[in-house]
């Protein structure tokens, strides 16, 4: 019962996407909406083996902060240097990183943050060395973009999930 209970905000989420895209409020799109949705949201854990654990709130919310803050800083940085066109100077390469993080959560945020900052992608991660690489558009100064991967991301993400 205690797992119903837990599966239900996902199924209700679920049902409610299935009948949007049906765009229909019919008994049998309800029916069938709800069995898929149970069954999927009783199913979903099985997907994800690790759980995540959130040890630190504060340094999170922190962490949202300086990542909303770069993010804006990187936009206008983005939107001069396109503004510029090449005589902008900009020096788009790749940059491998060292990362100490291993947690698959904390990997992931990691993704997530590099890659919804303007002029970061997320190129690769290669698991045995636990390097990261980045594609930059601007490269002119890739300590500073290391200390910054290093010190403003990672560290925090350790804290918050190892």
């Amino acid at each position: 019962m205690k797992r119903l209970l837990r599966a239900l905000p996902l199924a209700c989420l679920l049902l409610i996407l299935w009948l949007v895209l049906n765009d229909s409020l019919s008994a049998g799109h309800l029916i069938l909406g709800a069995v898929i949705a149970l069954a999927l949201a009783l199913l979903a854990p099985i997907l994800r083996p690790v759980r995540a654990r959130l040890s630190h709130p504060l340094t999170a919310l922190r962490l949202a902060g300086h990542v909303a803050a770069d993010i804006a800083r990187s936009n206008r940085d983005v939107g001069l240097l396109i503004l510029r066109g090449p005589r902008s100077g900009a020096r788009p390469g790749f940059l491998d990183i060292p990362l100490r993080i291993r947690d698959p959560h904390g990997l992931a945020t990691l993704a997530c943050i590099v890659t919804f900052t303007p002029g970061t992608v997320w190129a690769g991660h290669d698991p045995d060395s636990n390097v990261l690489t980045l594609h930059v558009l601007d490269l002119s100064d890739p300590q500073g973009l290391t200390r910054i991967i290093q010190d403003r991301y990672e560290r925090p993400l350790m804290e918050i999930f190892e």
